[in-house]
């Protein structure tokens, strides 16, 4: 992108505050610049890209990772991404919005806390008006097509602690998360002049440092702290159903397009060239795992392409809109070599139970096409760049973002994990964990088979 469980009487109470702070912030509209005129191309573009987005999460994403865990726990996963979803809407229009795209944290020659995240002056969507814009489109529409990444990048989390963790730790984890870790990175990256890596240089076309970066390595972290699932690694845990992952890969390859191409923020060749790239990593790199697993296993398995295919995207996101069709496509055969390397052989020898490889796959995802991004988006090779910097400069500032944003997102997530273990507890009981969490989390009797 280069702009870029409730208890009786607290739903109420939650209703009060929301009621008086949209009674106190729509009160007023912060100043703003004088915007140019609204394309109807562009907005018919990004009105398709929210979409194709969200469709990544509800029900890609779900019916993906849904097909990946066992029967009894299918709905566990398919219920986290829908809740995911419906809450991290909740608080982005109250104040994740603002704490990521306000203006006020925009100013040229930003300092102190702006630097790291927005001011509050669009909280409760103040400000977002119907003849507002940001750029060449509607500002409600950049407040929507934002809200698609914040939801997602949570979602991706659940793949490392599918199976074993309370739906309520869960709940309070993911909101603390979205509002302490995603908002501060989006900004730090997304917020334009004055914010800390965006005066820093750091590129990042799509969300590989701000959604798959920081979202796997907390996933890392949220394997790390809860511990393996019950069994593992001796007891076989295979899929119950790779129909549903094939499906959910093909919606998350679709859905892609408008998550890469989309960042354009305008229909023009940069969002072409983006979607051609996403195209040619994501080919590669599932064909490149395939070939790995075919040498090392004497078969290639659907899994696996699919693990791959998912992989090059992931992998791509950050440089798309900044590199050739040929350095897509060796982003991608080292996103389908590495990230199989990551989700195979170095899972086994440090012992983690990253339940669905969203580390594997994600977080060394985010990494590889991060630094990658600093090597092709050059003209030497092929690449559209948006600085002057030269490669070993570029590489060095994406070392930096990579850096920042794995501590950042590591050290929050280890602390919020913690406080929450001592507060309501992580971890379902072993006896409901063997029953299985669509039954024992959600009451869903119908169906837990209990494999």
């Amino acid at each position: 992108m280069n702009h870029r469980v409730s208890t009786s009487g607290k739903p109420c109470l939650m209703g009060l505050l929301m009621g008086a702070g949209i009674l106190f912030f729509q009160t007023g509209a912060p100043a703003q610049a004088v915007a140019p005129a609204v394309s109807a191309a562009d907005t018919a573009w990004m009105l398709t890209s929210m979409a194709l987005v969200l469709f990544m999460t509800i029900p890609g994403l779900a019916l993906f990772y849904g097909g990946l865990v066992r029967t009894k726990n299918v709905l566990s996963v398919l219920m986290q991404c829908m809740v995911i979803t419906c809450m991290v809407t909740v608080l982005w229009a109250l104040f994740g919005y603002s704490m990521s795209f306000s203006p006020a944290g925009m100013a040229k020659g930003s300092s102190g806390l702006r630097a790291f995240v927005g001011a509050m002056d669009m909280a409760f969507c103040r400000g977002i008006t119907i003849d507002r814009n940001f750029q060449t489109i509607p500002l409600a529409l950049h407040f929507c097509y934002q809200l698609t990444f914040a939801i997602i990048t949570p979602a991706l989390i659940v793949g490392a602690f599918a199976e074993r963790m309370k739906f309520s730790a869960m709940l309070l984890f993911m909101a603390l998360w979205s509002v302490l870790v995603y908002n501060p990175i989006a900004h730090m990256v997304w917020g334009g002049p004055g914010a800390f890596l965006a005066d820093r240089n750091v590129l990042d076309f799509a969300g590989g440092i701000v959604v798959h970066l920081s979202a796997g390595v907390a996933a890392l972290v949220c394997a790390l702290v809860l511990g393996k699932r019950r069994g593992f690694p001796g007891t076989m845990m295979p899929p119950h159903s790779l129909t549903l992952t094939v499906v959910g890969t093909g919606m998350l390859w679709v859905g892609w397009f408008g998550f890469n191409a989309g960042s354009a923020l305008a229909a023009n060749g940069t969002a072409v060239m983006a979607m051609m790239a996403t195209q040619l990593a994501a080919a590669t790199a599932g064909m490149t795992w395939m070939a790995i697993e075919w040498m090392q296993h004497g078969k290639p398995s659907v899994l696996g392409i699919c693990s791959g295919a998912v992989a090059g995207l992931a992998t791509i996101t950050p440089a798309s809109g900044f590199v050739g069709p040929m350095g897509a496509m060796v982003i991608g055969f080292l996103a389908g070599s590495l990230c199989y390397f990551a989700a195979t052989s170095m899972k086994r020898f440090f012992g983690y139970d990253d339940s669905l490889d969203a580390f594997g796959v994600h977080g060394v995802g985010g990494v590889i096409g991060s630094l990658l991004t600093g090597v092709f988006a050059s003209k030497l090779l092929g690449g559209y760049p948006v600085n002057d910097l030269g490669i070993g400069a570029q590489v060095g500032a994406q070392i930096f973002g990579i850096a920042i944003t794995a501590v950042w997102s590591g050290v929050i997530s280890y602390l919020l994990l913690k406080g929450i273990d001592r507060v309501i507890g992580l971890r379902v009981s072993a006896q409901d964990e063997t029953e299985g969490l669509d039954v024992t989390q959600h009451d869903e009797q119908g169906y837990n088979f209990n494999v």
